[in-house]
């Protein structure tokens, strides 16, 4: 399968990748990218008939909890400390026109 990996298919890699390569550097992501599809094709050849499919190798659990309100609404005290307020809002400076 290295064979479908040619200077043009380096080329449009290299523009994805916002990536200037040089003529060396080609050549060896080339001969990269042509083993890797080698393996790949090597590992295609393997019986997975008896294996099941899983995303991880160790087992995962959701690790999420339930959402919870712990605090209840403390606008009014927290707008104690604004130096400023409107209608239960800080007021700020403007930072642009």
């Amino acid at each position: 399968m290295a064979n479908i990996i040619n200077d043009e298919t380096i080329e449009y890699v290299g523009i994805l990748a916002k990536l200037e390569l040089s003529d060396e550097e080609k050549e060896q992501a080339k001969s990269d990218m042509g083993r890797m599809l080698d393996y790949i094709d090597k590992l295609g050849e393997l019986d997975t008939s008896g294996v099941e499919p899983m995303s991880h190798v160790f087992p995962v659990q959701n690790v999420f909890r339930e959402d919870e309100v712990t605090n209840k609404d403390t606008r009014e005290q927290l707008l104690t400390n604004a130096p400023e307020q409107k209608d239960g809002m800080f007021m700020v400076p403007k930072t642009f026109d």
